[in-house]
């Protein structure tokens, strides 16, 4: 099957740019939020954003779109509560999203995008500067044990397509034995309880460099791989880059990217493996300077090279940097406040007692705009072939 279709990134794991602020660590924001308002105020604030940030009528509209999957970042602390201890209700989430990917025909790929410890240093594994999994024996065994259960759980819903196992792992070079040894058990124990799923691998260096998976390679497992080149365009680092263009001394255009891409390629042929890219995206700055020229480019490269992709992300708060989403939130309201000192999700500590209701209204889908450019190139590559 060909997968094609969007992450729901931001949702049952926080990341501060796609709510309009600073990327601080998840786990931060939390316990400046607690200090504030206390455990209870906390708690229901998590219920609040995640009953509202994602509802089934966004796995309605991501249907509409014709894509036919959803990879789904989260937090492992959404599922454990304490070491080997889990929450009844963070998996109650996951079962509502397999309700609804079933009623809409999506399949749906769990994405552990922070591991107990983080897997790399960057805010998006729940990091305040340290990628303490490859250091921590007792980490990677509740990373184990967290997709055994997983695995129990899950594994006879009709909506799984499977599972993701770590995202955007980074160890230096002389520690890539930890990530194969890392990758070999999880495989090993997944497989103990699931043997018909797929399980993605993906590559060192932000999911970039895959020759070292070659080994790992065996019947139901798969690559991921993550690609925004050229970042300083696709995240809008230096503005006014234009595309086609030169951008840090190298033409981009498709043959470019084409070039760029051929590597996973080949890689793919020769190992007889498939490539899903799991995350790519752009800043859309109103097609000013070729981003929609770039997305189709990108797209047409993925389809002739046989690629499964999802696109990140679903929704965001428009920001001047990092890719955003197909729905954008563009007012300048109270909960962005882009003009700063606080901005985005730390105005919530503000005015939070004060403003649930609003917050609930800023959060839903309905506040946002459907980036119509983005959105038709995306729908008129993802219905070529929506099967199952």
């Amino acid at each position: 099957m060909r997968l094609r279709g969007v992450n729901l990134g931001g949702w049952l794991l926080l990341e501060g740019y796609l709510l309009g602020g600073r990327n601080i660590s998840e786990s931060s924001f939390k316990e400046r939020f607690k200090r504030v308002y206390g455990a209870g105020e906390l708690q229901s604030f998590e219920k609040l954003f995640r009953n509202n940030f994602i509802r089934e009528e966004d796995f309605r509209r991501i249907a509409n779109l014709r894509a036919n999957c959803i990879r789904l970042p989260f937090n492992y602390k959404l599922l454990e509560k304490r070491p080997f201890v889990y929450d009844r209700q963070g998996f109650l989430y996951l079962e509502k999203v397999f309700s609804w990917a079933k009623r809409y025909n999506l399949k749906v790929i769990l994405d552990l995008h922070a591991a107990c410890g983080a897997q790399n240093c960057d805010w998006h594994a729940d990091s305040r500067g340290k990628a303490n999994l490859w250091k921590s024996p007792l980490s990677r065994e509740r990373t184990y044990r967290l997709w055994e259960e997983i695995a129990s759980r899950f594994k006879d819903r009709e909506a799984l397509y499977g599972y993701d196992v770590l995202n955007e792992p980074v160890v230096e070079k002389d520690k890539l034995n930890i990530l194969k040894e890392f990758y070999r058990q999880l495989v090993r124990r997944i497989k103990a309880i699931d043997k018909s799923h797929v399980i993605f691998l993906e590559g060192n260096l932000w999911a970039q460099r895959i020759d070292f998976l070659k080994e790992l390679l065996e019947e139901n497992v798969t690559l991921s791989i993550h690609t925004y080149q050229p970042l300083n365009f696709t995240f809008h680092l230096v503005p006014n880059l234009k595309y086609p263009g030169r951008m840090d001394g190298v033409f981009w255009n498709k043959s470019e990217v084409l070039r760029y891409l051929e590597r996973y390629y080949k890689f793919g042929k020769s190992n007889k493996v498939d490539i899903f890219v799991g995350e790519f995206g752009i800043n859309c700055r109103n097609n000013c300077h070729g981003e929609i020229d770039y997305l189709k480019d990108i797209l047409k490269v993925f389809e002739e090279f046989s690629f499964s992709y999802t696109y990140w992300t679903y929704k965001a708060v428009s920001r001047y940097v990092f890719p955003d989403g197909i729905y954008q939130y563009l007012p300048n309201s109270k909960h962005v406040k882009r003009e700063g000192p606080v901005f985005g999700w730390e105005t919530y500590l503000d005015n939070w007692l004060n403003q649930k209701k609003y917050l609930t209204k800023f959060w839903r889908t309905e506040s946002y705009s459907l980036n119509e450019e983005v959105a038709c190139v995306l729908k008129s590559f993802f219905k070529t072939k929506r099967s199952r």
